[in-house]
């Protein structure tokens, strides 16, 4: 092959692969396999190193890292990059509409963009004759480190501009974006940081700092970093009369725009966007800590100016913090339901994502070595959507040589029974089967939805029984009349009632709902579901070998060895036969010995319509199948309604087939007609 042969299939690979990028990096939508993308980038690369006089600035082969750098050098920004000032309520954004308003000083029309505010690093593009020639940091604002050589690794930034018709390519360009890393990525990063003894990132946002700023850019290559890009700094040769205009163009040249982003009309629109941005800002990819609001109009932007070094035409709308930064007063324990203890830290009162937090876990004693986490402990904290506050991070430079190291304790705290850990696992627990703690979660999971379902009976109640010597056990429950409900305080005649009602109505459960509300180790619904169908009654569960038990598909040794032991730990076989004595009789649903859905599992996402979440389970159940919690490669079908969480993000990464409702509907009615 000659060179113009080289050189015109060198320019094919190129424009090959970076739209093959595209379509994988910022499309979710490949369109060739990896071993077919490797097999393009090794044809390439082979070329490139026949013919070296070929110019690689632009080439995808440039993407795995250069040789280390001693030190990062400064790149000048051609126009200043602007912080935003900050508003904390929806107040504060009619405010910030009234300000423009009042500024602007006559009636012109009004529009905004509204956008995400990515929890990232804010980086500024060079581009020259569509070609990318330096990037940089944002810095103080003036001038930022070069870190051209790790950008080029981020393979959702375009070497290459993408030519659109009619319009010419602009002479010379600033793109500016921002690098982010997903959640799912910034953990598995962290968890391989802690296997191989270093110290984890306290958040997605330091961690693409750390990864944007490494002197060796192999490193970088290695992080899967990403890039929104949000708008243009200096340009030549192209203008633009609104932002709105300027992102469609950057999207048509192949850069990546954050797909949720908005025109609204007004002020009022700005607010509902603001809404809805924080109601799905948990089940975003990414992390985000508020919205930005934009004036469209370029000229209008250009009429308001800025201040100090904030621009008057735009603010950033911040949420409450979902991380903060506190001080660890002491550690205590906590005791479960399996025994398990767990320490907790009891920290200074901090507000973390709209909430006042006190407390945070620990998880275990092996992650407080991880973390070396002390007594007296500067650290940061965080808080997503439900979860339980964890402890991130110590930091580690405002220790006075004061703090106390923790130890797990060998007695346990709430009844002073030795505590064991057991070969392969990291908890500790609790041996003592009467321990008072796991007696009171034991008997609150019993009572629970998936258990056997008593209204009325909550955590509050379930201690005041306790607390009065009413129950000592599960079984306790059905003896309780109405009459001692009547001596506790907060009970009348009709809650008094209530309850005794709720009691007796739960005394013929299903028998996967009993399994479950027993609370064996490792039975889940799913599990307890395949106990019922494949034995039908507890005293043949009971008469089961351990051999029996592992034999059972879905049941593995150690699922088959803690079955085992609960039928045979005396003091469970009191309680159950407690429960016969006191009239709880479960019994097995009926399923069809062979249907067309029979050992599929399903997984629920989103709200459903038509019926509740836990109907659909039932629906599933009654065809021989099972309804899961977690996505896996073993999944059969993911059912989406509307608002779907991660779970349908990772079904798409895996492929598992995604059924709408109407979708899910179809499915049950067909299998009913084969049945």
């Amino acid at each position: 092959m000659n060179r113009s042969h080289a050189l015109k299939r060198v320019t094919e690979l190129r424009d090959l692969i970076e739209y093959h990028n595209r379509r994988y990096y910022q499309l979710d939508d490949p369109e060739i396999s990896d071993f077919d993308y490797d097999r393009l980038m090794r044809e390439l690369a082979d070329l490139e190193e026949r013919f070296p006089d070929i110019d690689r600035t632009a080439s995808p082969t440039q993407r795995v890292g250069a040789s280390p750098l001693e030190k990062f050098g400064t790149i000048t920004h051609l126009t200043p990059m602007l912080s935003l000032g900050n508003a904390f309520s929806e107040e504060e954004v009619s405010e910030f509409d009234e300000r423009v308003r009042r500024l602007l000083g006559d009636k012109a029309e009004l529009d905004f963009v509204a956008e995400p505010k990515i929890d990232g690093v804010a980086v500024n593009l060079i581009y020259e004759t569509g070609v990318f020639r330096v990037g940089a940091t944002r810095g103080d604002g003036f001038t930022g480190e070069d870190v051209t050589q790790n950008l080029r690794t981020i393979r959702s930034l375009p070497l290459k501009m993408r030519p659109r018709a009619p319009d010419r390519l602009p002479d010379r360009i600033e793109i500016r974006g921002e690098v982010y890393l997903e959640k799912e990525a910034f953990r598995k990063l962290n968890e391989r940081r802690v296997e191989q003894g270093e110290s984890a990132f306290a958040n997605p946002r330091n961690a693409a700092a750390g990864s944007l700023r490494q002197l060796d850019p192999r490193i970088t290559a290695r992080r899967p970093l990403k890039l929104f890009c949000y708008g243009v700094g200096s340009i030549e040769g192209r203008s633009f009369t609104t932002h709105w205009d300027t992102l469609q163009s950057l999207r048509d040249w192949g850069f990546p725009t954050n797909p949720d982003i908005r025109l609204a009309r007004d002020v009022q629109a700005c607010v509902g966007y603001y809404r809805h941005i924080e109601s799905i800002r948990e089940k975003l990819p990414y992390e985000i800590d508020g919205i930005v609001l934009k004036v469209n109009s370029l000229s209008l932007q250009d009429r308001l100016g800025m201040v100090s070094r904030s621009p008057r035409w735009a603010v950033a709308v911040k949420f409450a913090p979902t991380q903060a930064t506190t001080v660890i007063e002491d550690i205590v324990i906590g005791v479960g339901r399996t025994g398990v203890l767990t320490p907790v830290a009891v920290m200074r009162p901090v507000q973390v994502g709209g909430v006042t937090v006190s407390r945070a876990t620990l998880h275990n004693e092996d992650e407080i070595a991880k973390k070396d986490v002390r007594i007296g402990d500067t650290v940061i904290v965080q808080r997503a959507g439900d979860v339980i506050p964890e402890v991130v991070k110590v930091v580690e430079g405002r220790r006075t040589g004061k703090e106390i190291p923790f130890r797990m304790p060998v007695t346990c705290p709430v009844c002073g029974s030795k505590v064991v850990r057991l070969e392969g696992e990291v908890a500790h627990r609790c041996i003592d089967l009467a321990c008072p703690a796991q007696i009171r979660e034991n008997i609150i999971h019993f009572v629970s939805r998936g258990g056997m379902d008593i209204e009325g009976l909550g955590d509050k109640i379930v201690g005041q029984l306790l607390d009065a010597g009413l129950i000592r056990d599960p079984a306790d429950l059905y003896d309780i009349t109405k009459g001692q409900l009547l001596d506790l305080e907060r009970f009348a005649d009709k809650s008094a009632d209530n309850l005794i009602q709720a009691i007796a109505r739960s005394k013929q459960p299903p028998l996967d709902r009993l399994l479950f509300a027993l609370g064996i180790r490792h039975v889940g619904e799913y599990v307890a579901k395949i106990l019922s169908r494949k034995f039908g009654s507890v005293e043949k569960i009971e008469a089961a070998s351990q051999e029996e038990l592992t034999a059972i598909e879905g049941i593995g040794p150690t699922l088959a060895e803690s079955i085992y032991r609960f039928f045979h730990e005396p003091h469970n076989l009191k309680i159950l036969r407690k429960l016969e004595q006191a009239g709880v009789r479960p019994f097995a649903e009926k399923h069809a010995a062979s249907t067309a859905l029979a050992g599929k599992t399903f997984v629920f996402t989103g709200s459903l319509k038509g019926f509740s979440r836990e109907k659909a389970k039932e629906v599933v159940s009654a065809h021989g199948a099972a309804a899961t919690s977690s996505v896996s490669k073993k999944t059969d079908y993911v059912v989406a309604g509307e608002d779907p969480g991660s779970k349908y993000e990772k079904a798409k990464s895996l492929g598992v087939p995604i059924l709408d409702e109407e979708g899910f509907l179809k499915l049950i009615g067909e299998a009913t007609k084969r049945e």
